[in-house]
């Protein structure tokens, strides 16, 4: 892991990408981080760091940790059937005549 000022990384900003291949920057100013950049290797790895600071998803994470906490939870054989039941009405209403 490399550290380097606002200003370093304004001076050498493509050395600095490359770099991240060898581990993330550390981007400081006044001594203080403010920042990382992490290199990435595709897309799929984009994706996988931007949902980690989603707070649409850490918010429905959070509601289902506190669901299960409170035992608010389905066992398997309902789940399934939950799932059943919804296909069925999706096609009951597909079937319907416009």
């Amino acid at each position: 892991m490399k550290i380097a000022s606002v200003a370093e990384i304004k001076s050498q900003f493509s050395a600095y990408l490359k770099s991240t291949q060898g581990g993330p920057v550390v981007v400081t100013r006044n001594g203080k981080p403010v920042a990382v950049i992490v290199g990435v290797q595709d897309e799929e790895e984009i994706e996988r760091l931007l949902m980690a600071y989603s707070p649409r998803l850490r918010a429905i994470l959070e509601s289902s940790r506190q669901q299960i906490r409170e035992g608010a939870t389905l066992s398997h054989n309902e789940f399934w059937a939950e799932v059943q039941a919804s296909r069925s009405r999706k096609r009951r209403a597909r079937k319907k005549p416009t």
